[in-house]
């Protein structure tokens, strides 16, 4: 049956007045109605618009419904189906699938002579299949929107036909007013109607066009319908690059275009939707253009350079277009529809300085209190203390260590290893469990609680460590021995106290320990068995101690403090210790760098931290009251951990320098990366105990687990490039390495050994030896290939001790020996020195003086090698430790049998 339509366009258009886009009275039915956008989107149209939905298909679910707050939406398997069961409908809305689309539309057609509207919400549908439908649909007289859009919606009407224009709550989103739109965007059509109202104005008709390739109703056909509708006083237009359909348009009343995408001119495939990709001619940049000449303006409009005519504007932000259609309507006489509603100012639900001041205030807006019911879940997580780290399987993962393939560079919390190695042992520590560094009271309360526990005499963990090293066990082995008495039950009510505090403490407000807060109705609120929590009916030296060092270093320090109170004035040392662990990683659960997990455990740690140091050391050297000789007392007060580590390892205090040199070396060993077998180590052994009940993983077991994955080719072989140097030095007569003036021929040492390793290489290579000896330390897998070769770490702390004065023979020496290798022609470029050799010289050095003397032997030499490495490498494990117990999932490490092959 032929349709007249309007008379003004060549081709078929069957609305005349936005009036009658979408009415009360049309009738819809819903292709694909139970598909999974329909089902969410169609019950919030059928009851927004009064059930105008009469019913929907769905091949194979006839006899099923859709249901709605409005009722049930009966569904049958064809259109011809629903016809025959009486259903009339004028609007056809398809959410159908790219490849149906067509049929879809032509099912609709063939058979309901009624249709009037076709609204295609499915994306990228085929240029010849949309070529098709145009066809079909002129053809009949109908008028097609789409596709790719959300459809139609009249404010004045209150009815919506297609998707979700409006969202979920269309009537806060679609307020009756006098302004039209026509969007490229579904979603952003509905952000423009929300956006309007901050400038008090609402909408008519609003038209999702969407922005397929072809687009069946433009801006052509919409500014007509404009022009016919009393209702609309002014319009906005937003389009993005591709097509002509803005070209040559007759725009009659006051209009806004937001014109966007400027940054696809010179893309080549489309980014977003499918229609957006440019030609010559038709980018954002030309439809700005054209939009200017019809309101005879010559520039964009912005806050700051306010350019419009009474004809309109054109923005390329969305966020100017309330004010730009309030200065357009100004120059018309007319006033905005009701009083703006809200405003476009950036409402921030959450913010953070990280700890930053001086912030600016644009850049630090003030936080609100959000809606409803974001607003009251908002509260409740505030009152949440510490983070909550989603679990997932971490079998060659980590939320600790990352390493970068191409400089081999670790980073431990996004600390690089480069930057870890200029800080001491207790800093790096205490890194490795808080995710950030302590500040320096922070790192002085770490030193009370690392030295207070570091001597061992008479305690179960040193006689097994002694037992196992008159066994003739590696040192891994022996420092196992001790951690593994290092239970959770050593650690006396440390871990009910520091639950303890936390409870009383968690919803204080208080963000720093230092902070000022009246605890006198925590002290009265608890019971006796609380009480007995803070002290202690044996002997407790250790006590004694802490309190000394405590009193001495002055900190103030809520938590401390209450732990003396509650104990009335003589705390155990169990307590002191969660008191002090409490305080340093206060800030750190505030801020949810940690969980609540983990400040429970720091005793635990702290407590193994001190067993693997001090059971390093013999049981000859420590008494009831001293370690090595020095007063467990003052240790406690004036000692750094890093100096105490140090002196377990060489029996004497280190001078300055030596002491950051130690801390360097220390620093470059803490982690290569979960990949590592020590890591592995650790992270199977909580993996295994199941870490999704955190209370019940063994973290002395972890610790042994790291441990027992090192050994004499995984931690021990450090030494070999020690023996290297030895064996170069020995008859040299050098006796400080430290010496520049050291009048010692490093290159005729270098080229004299060059030259015998070239001979030994041929001599192998030719009775077919291809696996013989390599020099330590001399190349790398990566940094190889180009005339002169480098590992970028060794650069790094070469250029740091250059920096600090420091010099060593040693280093000074592998730096020649690479380049003799190339001059005698054993090697075709210049190799690199790796930063295991930095490690091996830091250590020689410390040691050369003792080791000439005779006071240490060769086996002393690799002992502290490999203990060394213990020491270092324990930072990086607990960091591992950690962070699997609040991210890991039980027995997550295991490998697959699928994944397992035997070999035969």
């Amino acid at each position: 049956m032929h349709k007249e339509g309007v008379s003004k366009f060549p081709w078929y258009v069957g609305v005349n007045s936005l009036k009658e886009m979408a009415t009360r009275e049309d009738r819809v039915c819903v292709l694909n109605i139970l598909g999974t956008e329909s089902r969410s989107v169609t019950p919030v149209s059928h009851t927004y618009s009064g059930g105008n939905i009469v019913f929907g298909t769905g091949p194979g679910r006839g006899g099923q419904v859709l249901e709605t707050p409005s009722g049930d939406i009966p569904v049958y398997n064809s259109i011809r189906e629903g016809i025959k069961a009486g259903h009339k409908f004028n609007t056809a809305v398809i959410y159908l699938p790219p490849s149906g689309v067509k049929d879809g539309v032509a099912e609709a057609v063939r058979h309901n002579p009624d249709l009037t509207k076709i609204v295609i919400l499915t994306e990228k549908v085929s240029l010849n299949d949309a070529r098709i439908i145009r066809a079909i649909c002129q053809a009949n007289g109908v008028d097609v929107f789409g596709a790719n859009c959300l459809g139609l919606a009249d404010s004045w009407n209150k009815v919506r036909i297609g998707g979700a224009l409006g969202g979920s709550k269309p009537d806060e989103s679609l307020v009756k007013g006098s302004v039209a739109l026509f969007s490229n965007s579904g979603n952003f059509t509905t952000t423009i109607a929300v956006y309007l109202l901050t400038g008090g104005w609402g909408t008519t008709t609003s038209i999702s066009s969407g922005k397929d390739v072809y687009i069946h109703y433009g801006p052509k056909e919409f500014f007509n319908a404009l022009d016919n509708d009393d209702r609309s006083r002014a319009a906005v237009v937003y389009a993005e690059p591709g097509g002509y359909y803005e070209s040559e348009l007759e725009i009659n009343k006051p209009t806004v275009a937001c014109v966007v995408g400027r940054w696809k001119a010179k893309l080549t495939k489309a980014c977003g939707h499918a229609g957006s990709l440019a030609g010559t001619g038709d980018d954002a940049k030309a439809k700005e253009g054209w939009f200017m000449d019809y309101f005879g303006v010559d520039d964009i409009y912005t806050p700051e350079n306010p350019v419009c005519s009474a004809k309109g504007a054109v923005v390329t932000n969305i966020a100017h277009i309330p004010e730009a259609l309030t200065a357009v309507m100004a120059l018309n006489d007319a006033t905005p529809d009701f009083e703006p509603e809200g405003t476009l100012a950036l409402k921030c639900w959450f913010s953070s300085d990280a700890g930053i001041t001086g912030i600016p205030d644009d850049l630090n807006p003030p936080v609100v209190r959000a809606v409803s019911p974001y607003g009251e879940q908002i509260e409740a997580l505030s009152r949440q203390i510490g983070a909550h780290f989603p679990r997932e399987r971490l079998k060659d993962a980590s939320g600790a260590s990352m390493m970068d393939p191409k400089t081999q560079v670790t980073k431990i919390h996004n600390i690089s290893i480069l930057d870890a190695s200029k800080r001491s042992l207790e800093e790096n520590l205490v890194m490795s469990l808080l995710r950030g560094y302590p500040c320096k009271t922070g790192a002085a309360l770490a030193n009370i609680a690392f030295n207070a526990f570091v001597n061992h005499s008479s305690a179960p963990a040193l006689a097994a460590a002694e037992a196992s090293r008159e066994a003739g066990n590696s040192p891994n082995t022996v420092a196992t021995s001790a951690v593994c008495i290092a239970g959770n039950k050593s650690l006396g009510t440390a871990p009910e106290v520091s639950a303890l505090l936390l409870e009383l403490f968690g919803g204080s407000g208080i963000k720093k320990a230092s902070d000022k807060f009246d605890f006198s109705a925590l002290l009265k609120g608890l019971s006796a068995d609380d009480n007995k929590l803070f002290t202690t009916d044996e002997d407790d030296p250790a006590a004694q101690n802490i309190t000394a060092a405590l009193d001495a270093l002055g900190a103030e320090s809520v938590f401390i403090d209450f732990v003396r109170e509650a104990a009335g004035g003589a705390p155990s040392s169990a307590a002191l210790l969660s008191g002090i662990w409490t305080t340093i990683a206060w800030e750190s659960l505030i801020k949810k760098r940690i969980s609540k997990t983990t400040i429970k455990n720091l005793p635990w740690y702290s407590r193994i931290f001190s067993t693997i140091v001090g059971c390093s050391v013999s049981a000859n050297k420590q008494a009831a009251d001293t370690f090595c000789g020095i007063p467990v007392l003052e240790l406690t007060k004036e000692w750094s951990f890093t100096e105490t580590a140090f002196m377990a390892i060489v029996g004497r205090r280190p001078d300055e320098k030596e002491l950051f040199e130690f801390s360097t070396l220390l620093g470059l060993i803490i982690s290569n990366g979960p990949g590592t077998i020590s890591a592995q180590g650790s992270k199977g052994a909580v993996s295994s105990d199941g870490p999704e009940d955190p209370d019940r993983v063994q973290i002395n077991k972890a610790f042994a687990g790291f441990m027992t994955h090192t050994g004499f080719a995984h931690g021990g072989n450090g030494y070999e490039a020690i023996a290297f140097l030895m064996d170069m030095f020995r008859d040299s007569g050098l006796t400080d390495p430290s010496d520049k003036n050291h009048d010692i021929d490093l290159k005729a040492i270098s080229d004299k050994y060059a030259q015998w390793y070239g001979d030994f290489k041929a001599e192998q290579k030719a009775v077919g030896n291809l696996q013989y000896k390599k020099i330590p330390c001399v190349n790398h897998p990566i940094f190889k290939g180009k005339p002169v070769n480098y590992d970028p770490r060794e650069r790094f702390i070469t250029k740091l001790f250059e920096e600090k004065g420091i010099y060593n023979v040693f280093k000074d020496f592998y730096s020649g020996l690479v380049q003799s290798l190339f001059d005698t022609g054993v090697s075709k470029n210049v190799y690199c020195v790796n930063v295991d050799a930095v490690i091996a010289v830091i250590l020689l050095k410390i040691v050369w003086a003792d080791y000439q003397a005779g006071d240490i032997s060769d086996t002393d030499i690799e002992t502290a090698a490999f203990t060394t490495f213990l020491f270092g490498r324990m930072i990086g494990c607990a960091a591992e430790i950690d962070d699997h117990i609040n991210r890991g999932k039980n027995m997550d490490t295991r490998t697959a049998a699928s994944k397992c092959s035997y070999v035969g």
